[in-house]
């Protein structure tokens, strides 16, 4: 269990981390959109160079959240969605878990205003 993320587990730590950043969001966004792309061709779209790009995937790659292969003498980059799967199954467990907490909360609340009018009257 992760001290961070409590529940989450190690994989969807990564995830978030990896995404913590908002040049690698916009290349999952840039891979996503174009389906696969080579690091030169992601750079021609964000203001860093090729080798920041490659560093960035290769967080993204060890998150689990992009592949790389050769094509030729290419490395292509593509999105992996079972990561961010799993990670967006964790953040609705999270977010039921919330809603039925404030359901409850507030059927506490109207229980006491219901018994304060009654008590009143």
């Amino acid at each position: 269990m992760s001290e961070a993320h409590p529940g989450a587990g190690p994989a969807v730590d990564g995830v978030l981390a990896a995404l913590a950043d908002p040049t690698r969001r916009r290349l999952l966004d840039l891979l996503a959109e174009q389906g696969g792309s080579t690091a030169t061709a992601l750079a021609e779209h964000l203001p860093v160079t090729r080798q920041a790009v490659v560093k960035h995937l290769a967080v993204l790659d060890a998150a689990g959240l992009v592949t790389g292969g050769r094509v030729g003498r290419e490395m292509r980059y593509a999105v992996r969605p079972a990561a961010l799967d799993a990670t967006a199954r964790w953040m609705a467990g999270l977010a039921a878990d919330w809603d039925r907490r404030l359901a409850a909360i507030k059927r506490i609340a109207e229980a006491a205003e219901r018994d304060s009018r009654s008590s009143d009257g």
